[in-house]
């Protein structure tokens, strides 16, 4: 089975929240939108973005058997007062599964994460409904991933069996960013970066127990180039670093990354630092950035083993999503 774990989606039934830099979607035809934030055109989107026909015929154009639809970060309201984030992530929760009919497009919810009480009913919530794990973002403003209040609602996804994917988002904006799709470029991988050092020198994977599933977006950032530094700060500047109790290579077990990478060097550097069990098949589709075709890249990755790419491909997201 062929399975994507990295998927995007924006409901067409978008509603104006009529909120002062509320995202807003402005439907200019039948196949074509265009995200908006303050008025800004922030993104033009397709058809694959709502349509579940139009998805499942490009799944199928691709090889694709089945794949987690996540919703669009840019949606995510953590910067907005807790009840207004709850009530953008219930619409956003209950369009997706009008989306997700078909058991091939798999719903994974977002939550109000600024607030762990409310992140944690709109959970459960939503497994109720039909969800079957939770995007987050990776940062609430200026509180990482070991912030108090994420690790009571990561505790809470191990409790309940919830995968977790955690997507980078709100990039920092400079001039030396806003240009050539720098935030997208460096930001991007440097945000995803970021929030695995949190999880791991914050002590999350300390505290969190190990049947907490989660998965990092876009191979993990520039984490697999960069682990030998991490490591070699942990022991040679252990009074700063050290603040976990093992070196951040013993983590690397609790942990999982997807294969949006594009270059059989980086996959395989991925697989070498991960392991084979740890890497699994994501795609970012529908965006430009995105791999297309999808899984193309692991399909023809040469030092893969047969069984190696039947993991990546497909057998290590059905454990990620207990469908072994």
């Amino acid at each position: 089975m062929i399975l994507d774990v990295h998927t995007h989606y924006v409901p067409r039934g978008w509603p104006d929240l009529g909120w002062p830099g509320a995202p807003r979607l402005r439907v200019d035809s039948e196949r074509e939108a265009m995200i908006l934030v303050d008025s800004r055109e922030f993104r033009k989107i397709q058809d694959n973005c709502w349509s579940a026909d139009v998805r499942l015929a490009e799944m199928a154009a691709d090889g694709v058997d089945a794949q987690v639809v996540s919703p669009t970060p840019v949606f995510f309201g953590y910067e907005r007062p807790a009840e207004q984030a709850v009530r953008v992530a219930k619409i956003f929760n209950d369009l997706a599964l009008e989306i997700c009919t078909d058991d091939r497009l798999i719903p994974f919810c977002q939550v109000p994460l600024q607030d762990p009480d409310l992140a944690c009913a709109e959970l459960d919530r939503c497994l109720e409904q039909g969800h079957r794990g939770v995007e987050i973002g990776n940062h609430v403003g200026d509180r990482d991933l070991d912030d108090d209040g994420v690790v009571q609602f990561l505790q809470h996804c191990a409790a309940t069996g919830t995968p977790v994917f955690v997507h980078p988002w709100d990039m920092e904006s400079s001039p030396r960013l806003n240009r050539w799709m720098a935030q997208w470029l460096v930001g991007m991988p440097a945000e995803t970066h970021l929030s695995i050092l949190s999880m791991i020198l914050g002590g999350v994977f300390d505290r969190v127990p190990p049947s907490l599933k989660v998965c990092f977006a876009h191979g993990g950032g520039s984490f697999a180039f960069w682990l030998g530094r991490f490591e070699n700060a942990w022991h040679r500047r252990n009074d700063l670093v050290g603040v976990s109790e093992f070196p951040p290579s013993h983590y690397l077990d609790r942990f999982s990354v997807d294969s949006v990478v594009f270059d059989e060097r980086a996959l395989r550097l991925l697989v070498d630092t991960m392991g084979e069990e740890r890497v699994m098949l994501g795609s970012d589709y529908p965006y430009p950035l995105g791999e297309s075709p999808v899984g193309g890249l692991i399909r023809s990755a040469a030092f893969l083993s047969d069984e190696a790419r039947a993991r990546i491909l497909g057998g290590n997201a059905a454990v990620f999503l207990g469908k072994k």
